[in-house]
């Protein structure tokens, strides 16, 4: 039995401890996103670009545009079974790609840009939007030459007594942000007033509403089990809030009382937050910080900070947890590279030969009395001519580890879902495709991207880019 070549104690840490990677995009990430199996991770750009990193190699999978233009991509979404991916942008449009051959399924346009686009949870045919200085929509992409818009409430649930006061301040009032329940039964959606309203999707009417703040709600996330939620607010506070069983048949609207689990905010700097999310198991809670190059991390359970991972000297945006791993990923602000931080694993070579043996600190060797003998040219031909008369056995099957192999083969088929390789991407976006050629010169190691694709500091092989260390210009000159 082949031994793990990592030591499994280290795999119960549930934190990730160090910068471990780098990934580069075609043009500067924004927004990105873990599949569901965590083997992938989606990348939108701001030139409205998208790319799909397998994350075994580091390297770019696949390269999808259909996007305008220089428009931001604002979000990413994946389908259950991981084939489909919703992504949305300033342009107004929301697509939905089949990674199978990366073909573009549906695309509309909503009449608006759209702030973020999440996928239902099981049916890749509608999703809902929230919308620029609009009402939030639940989208129908069933018929493809003509998508359903639904429009959903806008403004909170009200008092009666109330609802002739707020009339004023409800004149400006839009949602940012939307999310579905893991059931996809409810719409969870945050609004410029500080508002959090829970919608219901067969009805489209809004069942429960709680004022969080003041200041807009700039995010929501919700775990995995759905029963917690994760909000990000302009008023530097972050909050978490348990969610009652939405899909209860003995739930009533009336009955539901919403309150704050949790208060995650820096007293002493007053930070702001760029983006929230959830650890794999809605354990801890992490976020970008604006204009600082850290990632918060605190636990739950006494709502205590524990890490502050320390990344690269430049503002990080979007942060991603992974589904399963200790491994967190995100967006620089300043370079659009996206940073990867794990646990360290030092490998365990004793796992290649079960006869070498792992020493902390150097020891005194003691060879054996015929150990370094020299023996003549004729013995050791005989002695290889020996071994290759050996018989190797490549017929034999192990009908036990095949009927075992098929039968995991036969219970993922149908879960599961791979995409394909392309064999004719050209060059991986890992940082390793840059090389450094002088001071101050770098270069790719492939020539297989578009004029288009370039960032600032990279250049075609046989260029170089040369950077005046005074006021920063850079000219291309041929070697």
């Amino acid at each position: 039995m082949n031994l793990p070549l990592t030591d499994p104690s280290l795999l119960a840490q549930d934190i990730p401890e160090s910068l471990s990677a780098r990934l580069r995009s075609s043009g500067q990430a924004v927004c990105i996103r873990f599949s569901h199996q965590g083997d992938l991770l989606a990348s939108g750009t701001s030139k409205g670009g998208i790319s799909i990193f397998d994350l075994a190699t580091n390297g770019c999978a696949r390269k999808i545009k259909g996007h305008t233009p220089n428009r931001t991509v604002q979000s990413l979404s994946w389908s259950a079974d991981d084939r489909y991916l919703l992504s949305s942008s300033i342009d107004w449009k929301i697509i939905l790609w089949d990674l199978q051959d990366g073909s573009r399924v549906r695309v509309c346009n909503l009449g608006a840009p759209v702030y973020i686009a999440e996928l239902h949870p099981s049916n890749r045919f509608q999703c809902v939007a929230a919308l620029y200085e609009y009402r939030p929509v639940l989208v129908d992409l069933e018929d493809e030459a003509h998508p359903k818009q639904h429009p959903l409430p806008n403004l909170p649930m009200r008092a009666p007594n109330e609802q002739e006061d707020a009339a004023k301040a409800d004149a400006k009032h839009f949602t940012t942000v939307a999310a579905f329940t893991p059931t996809g039964s409810h719409v969870v959606t945050g609004t410029t007033k500080g508002w959090l309203n829970i919608i219901s999707t067969t009805t489209r009417e809004t069942i429960y509403s709680l004022r969080l703040c003041s200041k807009p709600i700039l995010l929501i996330r919700l775990s995995a089990s759905g029963r917690d939620l994760l909000v990000n607010a302009s008023d530097t506070i972050i909050r978490t809030i348990k969610l009652p069983d939405l899909t209860s048949p003995n739930l009533k609207p009336d009955s539901i009382n919403l309150e704050v689990e949790h208060k995650f905010q820096d007293v002493v700097n007053r930070l702001s937050w760029n983006h929230v999310a959830f650890s794999s198991n809605a354990d801890h809670v992490m976020a970008s910080t604006l204009m600082n190059h850290d990632i918060y991390i605190w636990e739950r359970g006494h709502g205590s900070l524990v890490k502050i991972l320390e990344g690269p000297k430049e503002e990080l945006g979007a942060v991603e947890w992974h589904p399963s791993k200790p491994l967190v990923a995100a967006t620089g602000v300043e370079s659009g590279k996206i940073f990867i931080w794990t646990i360290n694993t030092p490998q365990r070579w004793s796992a290649l030969a079960p006869d070498f043996v792992e020493v902390e600190e150097n020891e005194e060797y003691v060879e054996h009395e015929d150990e370094f003998d020299i023996h003549p040219i004729e013995e050791l031909k005989r002695k290889r001519l020996d071994q290759e008369d050996e018989e190797v056995d490549v017929l034999t099957v192990d009908e036990e580890q095949m009927q075992r192999e098929k039968m995991g083969n036969m219970r993922n088929k149908d879960d599961e879902f791979r995409m394909p390789v392309l064999l004719d991407m050209g060059e991986s976006d890992s940082e390793d495709e840059i090389v450094a050629i002088g001071t101050g010169q770098f270069r790719r190691k492939s020539t297989a991207r578009e004029e288009s694709e370039f960032l600032d500091g990279e250049v075609e092989d046989g260029d170089a880019v040369e950077t005046n260390g005074h006021n920063g210009n850079k000219r291309r000159r041929e070697e």
